[in-house]
């Protein structure tokens, strides 16, 4: 019974261009994922009078884990809340492990955008201080400016754009 569940737990395709390719992306079991694949065929074939061959269409499995696309790594990490509760006298802790999906920007991109705005060089150490002391706030503020709106035009395609805005360092 549980694995009838799982062949319907996310039928939704999410449609992404990117490079001139068109990628379907669902979480799907590769038995439905063929059915999409023959619906998407027809679809195109019988109404939009569309013919291309279906050995065109490759369904690959990804990682269930991590996921590197369009210059972001997206991964599921499970993290465990402790809940304390106290009753009266008997106190007791309940463990929830809890899934989280993790956005990590790529280092190396935001490292060139740095070392483009000559906050860094190239491997990634900070500029000295004289010359950053030359500088008057207004250009620092617009070389900030500048990289939070390359960094904005870089990842807004996303569809999950509200992960995408924290940065983390790790």
């Amino acid at each position: 019974f549980q694995a009838i569940l799982c062949l319907f737990k996310d039928p939704f395709m999410h449609y992404v261009r990117y490079q001139g390719k068109s990628i379907l992306a669902s979480k799907d079991t590769p038995l439905l994922m063929k059915k999409w694949k023959y619906y998407f065929v027809n679809l195109c074939q019988c109404h939009f009078y569309v013919w291309f061959p279906p050995e065109k269409i490759y369904i690959n499995l990804l990682s269930k884990h991590s996921l590197d696309f369009l210059g972001y790594l997206s991964s599921v990490r499970i993290n465990l809340s402790v809940i304390r509760n106290q009753m009266l006298e008997n106190s007791f802790i309940i463990d929830n492990a809890m899934k989280e999906l993790d956005t990590i920007v790529p280092i190396i991109p935001l490292i060139g955008s740095l070392a483009k705005t000559k906050f860094c060089n190239e491997i990634g150490h900070p500029v000295s201080n004289p010359i950053r002391a030359d500088s008057s706030d207004s250009d620092i503020i617009a070389r900030f400016v500048r990289i939070c709106r390359n960094l904005f035009h870089y990842y807004s395609g996303s569809s999950k754009k509200k992960s995408l805005y924290r940065i983390k360092y790790y």
